[in-house]
């Protein structure tokens, strides 16, 4: 064989060996970013949504409730049974309508 071409066959076997790795690592790096940005998103539109239900009335319903736990907690004992039924009632009412919207 001529020992140019061995040469030749050797630089190209250090390249190869070089950039391979290089690229297989860059691939890598790409595509646990791709999968980074995706979770990002997903967490994203996860928080929106929450947001959203939140706007829609499940905020008022919990504020309610803890307007109707201050009462209780400052109100005197003979109204804390009537008003622990009403927190039943609001619950009910609640599962009601989650169930209804789901």
């Amino acid at each position: 064989m001529d020992p140019d071409l061995l040469l030749i066959f050797g630089f190209i076997l250090v390249v190869l060996s070089i950039v391979f790795p290089f690229a297989y690592v860059m691939n890598k790096r790409e595509h646990d970013h791709k999968e980074r940005k995706l979770e990002l998103q997903a967490r994203a539109e996860e928080a929106k949504a929450q947001q959203a239900r939140f706007q829609n009335g499940d905020y008022s319903r919990m504020e309610e409730r803890v307007r109707v736990l201050e009462r209780i907690a400052t109100d005197s004992n003979h109204a804390l049974a009537s008003q622990i039924d009403e927190l039943r009632t609001l619950d009910r009412i609640e599962t009601g309508n989650r169930e209804m919207n789901e």
